[in-house]
C-alpha cells in the first residue's frame, strides 16, 4: 500500500464508533455508494449514477373542451352528441360551460379521432 492509503487507515483506526457511522454516511453521499450492500469481501457496491425511471407510455387519454366560438357552437353540439350519445339539454351544457371534459379513457387513437372531429368543427380541443 502507498503511504498515503496507510495514514489514512491509521486514522481510521482511531475514529469512534458514531465518528465511523458519521463517515460512512458523509462517504456514501459524496461518492454515491451504499456501503450496506456487501458483495465478496466487503467491499462497498458503487450505486448507478442518475438512475432514471423508466416512464410508462400512457395509454387512456380524455378529451377536454377547451374553447367554443360562438358562431360554431351549432356544429361543435353536433359532434359532441355524436361522440358521447347525450341529449340535446346535455350535450348543450356541456358546450356552454368549456372547458370540460367529453371523453375520458379513450385510446390514443380514438381520443385522437375526437380531437379531430371537434377541431373539424371549430373546437379548440386537448388531451389529457
Amino acid at each position: 500500500m502507498s503511504e498515503k492509503i496507510d495514514q489514512i487507515l491509521e486514522e481510521l483506526k482511531t475514529l469512534t464508533l458514531m465518528q465511523a457511522s458519521e463517515l460512512i454516511t458523509k462517504v456514501e453521499n459524496t461518492f454515491g455508494v451504499d456501503a450496506s450492500v456487501a458483495t465478496s469481501g466487503n467491499a462497498m457496491m458503487m450505486a448507478a449514477p442518475n438512475q432514471t425511471e423508466e416512464i410508462e407510455e400512457k395509454t387512456e387519454f380524455n378529451v377536454i373542451l377547451e374553447k367554443v366560438p360562438a358562431d360554431k357552437k351549432i356544429s361543435i353540439l353536433k359532434v359532441v352528441r355524436s361522440l358521447t350519445g347525450l341529449g340535446l339539454k346535455e350535450a348543450k351544457g356541456m358546450v356552454e360551460s368549456v372547458p370540460k371534459q367529453v371523453q375520458e379513457a379513450l385510446t390514443k387513437d380514438s381520443a385522437e379521432d375526437a380531437k379531430k372531429q371537434l377541431e373539424a368543427a371549430g373546437a379548440e380541443v386537448s388531451l389529457t
